[in-house]
């Protein structure tokens, strides 16, 4: 697996691309700072929507989704043992047995 490439790289050719003289395309662009076009095109993406330039969740926005789907598991997990305890602890304190 490749080592990703630093935040600092990432944004500085980011800023070349957007910056780039009418006629340059993206591809030599790439090719000139020796990454997949394809590479540079993602990270331009990813920015965009950092920026709200683009719609899409941003890095904090997916963090933040990602922490509450795993608190609500937590807590569905909490509610059925709280459940099973109750129908345990009814059945347990009927008359008769």
């Amino acid at each position: 697996m490749t080592k990703p490439y630093p935040k600092e790289f990432r944004d500085d050719v980011g800023k070349v691309a957007r910056n780039r003289e009418p006629g340059v395309e993206l591809s030599q662009i790439a090719e000139d700072f020796g990454i997949h076009f394809t590479t540079l095109y993602s990270w331009m993406k990813k920015a965009d929507i950092e920026e709200g330039e683009r719609p899409g969740a941003s890095a904090l926005q997916s963090g933040e989704l990602r922490e509450a789907r795993k608190r609500i598991c937590l807590l569905e997990r909490e509610n059925e043992v709280l459940r099973r305890a109750a129908a345990y602890l009814s059945q347990a304190n009927l008359p008769g047995k």
